[in-house]
């Protein structure tokens, strides 16, 4: 017989079957927290080595973060410090970068008006021993440890000079250490101005304001060019702060939306803008991520700058820093970003995998059109498009090996050690003769020193002989050789004027630190120096 259920029973049903779907997740959540667990303890009990289960826990669970995207990361209480060097650009020690060497351990960089600095101490001088501890039993990581500390506490060294060679105790005082956010600023024409921005950490907005207050005194001053090259990110916030310089009070800037409300959020100029006519352009690269690309994306939806350089990272995900416990942080995924336009640049789309695990980035087939504020065509899907695409000058293979293997640092510590002086960035170039001392150097040195037409030379040397062509071939193989190896010497001789400007830029960071460096950079860039001619687009 039929039995029809009683309205009462069907609504009791319906009631489970909403009150099992809502704790699904939930269950689900439990259920996996549970096997979890009960596999940690049949860990801990039964395995046939002793078990570390803290640090079984830690690379779980930054494996199983590694899964989601590469900015979603648990942050352990022993690197708090890192974190506090992401977000404010600081750390408390003597301000100075080392690297191993042989019998102790080498200043590599020193920060101008640090307590390093302010103590005497230049690149290429050596610390035989911090505090008690000789330098030569010390890893990288134990010697830096030892030269952090809070600040107002002091440091001992035991130090061999770089131009004298005696050896001295020094004690350091160790101070709040703040990485500036605009290494250089300043006019690199007549009639244009320069910003380099290289971060955005706390109150690093206000580095970018009193360089363009700075310049503005000029009366000369035409065009201002901000630099975003190879600049990373930040916070959010002083990308927003940086884009107020130029816009309106009042302007949006960006938009946060994630998967909650409490996540969304929209984000306006509060600051007064110190300039709101004079024409910009925003260099950008495919190192420019995240916040680089609020400002880039910000002012060109603004029809504010011209965006020159080439395609930018396409980061556009937010993070936030969430309490887990025991003094640990996690830093996770919350929200994208957009544009004023509307307009995501986020190029890769970490939520839908392939089946390898791997991730691909926006089809083409989803990138869609937007409008700036005066009308002209944009696009999402993979970050900021320059207005403008300039290639930057492409560094050959020998290059790329010298500075690897930090021969053009090590040359300009022998130069420095060699030269009280060499008067102005603007007016400093290296010589012939001091360039042959260089190649006699380098020449020394070991180092990879093929040219890519050599090493694609061995690629068909090899396949020819895997193919029993070689013989056929000999002679018309020998006469390619003679003209491809170069050898150390004739390589170094062959990319001259490249390594000379590089060069230029190492030994003037010697004299005039990250400031000196920046600023030759300015002067031998060829991408720039195209950049500042360009037609600029209409703003109004």
């Amino acid at each position: 017989m039929k039995r029809i259920m009683k309205p009462a029973a069907i609504m009791a049903v319906m009631l489970l079957t909403v009150a099992l779907y809502g704790q699904s997740k939930e269950f689900k959540t439990g259920k996996s927290l549970d096997i979890q667990f009960s596999v940690l303890r049949e860990l801990s009990l039964f395995y046939v080595d002793s078990v570390e289960i803290d640090k079984l826990v830690k690379k779980g669970t930054e494996a199983m973060l590694e899964a989601l995207d590469p900015y979603t990361v648990y942050i352990p209480e022993e690197n708090e410090e890192d974190l506090e060097m992401m977000t404010t650009g600081s750390y408390g020690g003597i301000g100075s970068i080392i690297t191993k060497r042989e019998g102790g351990i080498e200043l590599s960089e020193v920060y101008e008006n640090s307590p390093a600095h302010k103590a005497g101490l230049v690149a290429g001088d050596m610390l035989l021993r911090v505090d008690t501890a000789q330098t030569k039993y010390l890893s990288l990581d134990q010697c830096s440890a030892r030269m952090k500390g809070v600040p107002g506490t002091t440091v001992s060294f035991l130090i061999k000079r770089l131009r004298t060679g005696i050896e001295e105790e020094i004690s350091v005082l160790r101070e709040r250490i703040h990485m500036p956010d605009v290494p250089y600023w300043g006019m690199i024409s007549d009639t244009i101005g320069y910003i380099r921005i290289t971060g955005f950490t706390v109150d690093g907005w206000k580095d970018v304001k009193n360089a363009l207050v700075e310049l503005k005194k000029n009366p000369e001053l035409k065009r201002l060019v901000l630099d975003l090259r190879g600049n990373g990110g930040g916070l959010l916030d002083e990308a927003v702060n940086i884009v107020s310089l130029f816009v309106p009070s009042g302007t949006k800037v960006v938009s946060a939306l994630g998967r909650f409300k409490q996540t969304d959020a929209v984000y306006f100029t509060k600051e007064e803008p110190v300039d709101l006519k004079l024409p910009l352009i925003v260099m950008v690269n495919s190192g420019s991520a995240s916040s680089s690309e609020i400002v880039a994306g910000a002012l060109q939806d603004l029809d504010r700058a011209t965006i020159v350089g080439t395609r930018t990272f396409g980061k556009g995900l937010i993070q936030s820093i969430r309490d887990v416990g025991y003094n640990t942080k996690l830093k996770l995924t919350t929200a994208k970003y957009y544009t004023p336009s509307g307009r995501c640049v986020q190029a890769i789309d970490y939520s839908n995998r392939n089946e390898d695990g791997s991730v691909g980035y926006v089809a083409d087939s989803l990138i869609k059109p937007f409008k700036t504020r005066l009308g002209r065509t944009v696009y999402d899907g993979g970050g900021i498009v320059p207005d403008v695409t300039i290639s930057p000058r492409m560094y050959s293979r020998i290059a790329v090996s010298l500075i690897y293997a930090d021969i053009l640092r090590d040359y300009s510590v022998q130069y420095y050690k060699n030269n009280n002086s060499i008067g102005s960035v603007r007016e400093f170039f290296l010589t012939d003769e001091a360039y042959n001392e260089f190649v006699d150097y380098a020449e020394g040195r070991e180092f990879d020193h093929r040219t890519s037409s050599e090493v694609e030379f061995d690629k068909m040397v090899e396949t020819a002989k895997r193919e029993g062509l070689f013989e056929d071939f000999g002679d018309s193989i020998k006469d390619i050789e003679s003209k491809v190896k170069l050898g150390k010497r004739g390589a170094l001789i062959k990319n001259k004027e490249e390594l000379k400007s590089l060069l230029e830029e190492e030994i003037c960071s010697r004299y005039y630190f990250q400031r000196g460096r920046f600023e030759k950079m300015a002067t031998n860039d060829e991408q720039l120096t195209k950049a500042v001619s360009v037609e600029l687009i209409k703003t109004e």
